[in-house]
């Protein structure tokens, strides 16, 4: 019997591409992750407030969600091999003027440029992938892409504890130039520069008008509990956001060569999924920067001890991979996310009920069961989102959803930022612990409002 063609395993020819494209997708999961270990010991060199850094973390994530939408057609009005080597270049260059920033200020400003290679290194891989190797052999590239993207996050939380514990903060990102390094070489060996040979012309309009909406939204959530700007100022920002939001959303339905058109939300489960990774994601994406920080600041949790800490929230995520599909069989989208929602914001909520005397099994079990319950939501919501879009518009839907999802994360961290830094100026010094428990408590509750949103599933959608 002839081998099912979506099946075909991967030609010897294109493994050292599908090699490289992982190392990027690694070099995007491990940055993500690694800092957030590190954050209390760079706040102490650069002499800053720790509760104060989430500026470093939402810097690099905004700047990511900002030139998405670029990717795709730097790639293919330049071509994918000469963006990803660029992208490649940037991430090197900016990790060096990240470990070398004397202030806070200059270490934003270097965080955003390795954001912006960063942007580049997944979308414009996926995109060579996609252009390169046949599509009978595309599903197994992209199998053997994903377990590059899983090594980043499980190791980067303990590896960053473990450098700025034995070594320096500056080797968070000294680590990215040898891989820099090779995966440039790489490039240039393994990578054709495909092009295409028509490109429309950019929507630099609507590309400005996104990137001012996003900028405005998150910096405007993070200064509001900044005491060096008043509170009219980070009013301004949303209100200049949510303004630019508007006019991007009429933007979209006139303008023809829009970056994301209109006509995908007439699509009603995109449409919910979108609003529904948008929310639920505030809360799951702002915990990794969370948790650490609660763990050292608050708990005195060593570094190194810190990143043991987070691997059974990854193993957890890992664990639920092969029963996600199997669960929404059974029980279907609606109910799944539903009741999953109110899950995970239990399950948020509750860490508020750990302290500096909670046993490590107990609190290893349950960071375990929070990876299970975060990595069904986010598989779950990010297959509702797309299952339904046309072929013509997959790809714009993908990208505004990857998008959203890295807005979400910024956001979030803002907020969990903000909220920290409130609770701890209501509160006091001494009960920091309850500035966290509260803002806990606060994360676990915006799960409600994306709960609602899933409630509006239609029943019958099935996988």
């Amino acid at each position: 019997m002839n081998e099912t063609p979506v099946h075909q395993a991967l030609n010897p020819e294109f493994r050292l591409l599908v090699f490289l494209v992982s190392i990027g997708f690694f070099m995007q999961g491990l940055d993500t992750t690694i800092i957030n270990t590190a954050l209390p010991a760079i706040a102490q060199n650069l002499g800053e407030d720790p509760l104060r850094m989430h500026s470093v973390v939402v810097a690099y994530v905004l700047s990511v969600a900002a030139c998405i939408p670029l990717s795709g057609w730097l790639a293919d009005r330049f071509g994918v091999r000469n963006i990803f080597f660029a992208a490649i270049i940037i991430f090197a260059l900016a990790s060096l003027g990240c470990a070398f920033s004397q202030d806070l200020n200059q270490l934003l400003f270097f965080r955003v440029l390795q954001g912006i290679g960063g942007s580049l290194l997944l979308p414009v891989g996926r995109l060579a992938l996609l252009k390169i190797i046949p599509r009978t052999q595309f599903l197994a590239a992209m199998s053997l892409m994903s377990l590059a993207g899983l090594m980043g996050p499980l190791i980067g939380p303990t590896l960053g504890g473990w450098m700025v514990e034995y070594m320096s903060w500056q080797w968070v990102f000294f680590i990215n130039l040898p891989i820099g390094i090779a995966g440039a070489l790489l490039t240039l060996k393994a990578m054709p520069n495909v092009t295409e040979p028509t490109v429309a012309h950019f929507d630099f309009g609507g590309f400005v008008l996104l990137v001012v909406a996003m900028v405005g939204l998150c910096l405007g959530v993070e200064n509001f509990s900044n005491p060096q700007y008043p509170l009219w100022w980070s009013l301004t920002l949303i209100s200049v956001g949510l303004i630019c939001s508007l006019f991007y959303a009429y933007h979209s339905h006139t303008h023809q060569n829009a970056l994301f058109r209109s006509k995908l939300f007439q699509n009603q489960i995109f449409t919910i999924g979108i609003l529904g990774n948008f929310f639920a994601r505030l809360g799951g994406n702002a915990m990794p920067f969370l948790l650490p920080l609660m763990l050292q600041v608050a708990f005195k949790f060593e570094p190194f001890m810190t990143g043991l800490m987070m691997i059974p929230t990854v193993l957890g995520s890992l664990a639920s991979k092969p029963i996600i599909r199997r669960v929404i069989q059974r029980f279907g989208y609606r109910q799944v996310l539903l009741v999953n929602t109110l899950l995970v914001g239990t399950c948020i909520a509750s860490f508020s009920l750990t302290n500096i005397d909670t046993p490590i099994w107990l609190r290893a079990l349950h960071f375990f069961a929070f990876g299970i319950l975060n990595s069904l939501q986010f598989v779950s919501m990010n297959t509702l989102t797309l299952k339904d879009l046309s072929q013509q518009d997959a790809s714009s839907g993908n990208s505004f959803l990857s998008m959203i999802m890295m807005l979400s994360m910024s956001l979030g961290v803002a907020l969990a930022g903000t909220l920290v830094n409130m609770f701890s100026a209501y509160f006091g010094p001494e009960q920091i612990t309850t500035a966290f428990h509260t803002v806990l408590l606060c994360l676990g509750c915006i799960n409600i409002i994306a709960a609602y949103i899933f409630w509006h599933i239609p029943k019958h959608v099935s996988v």
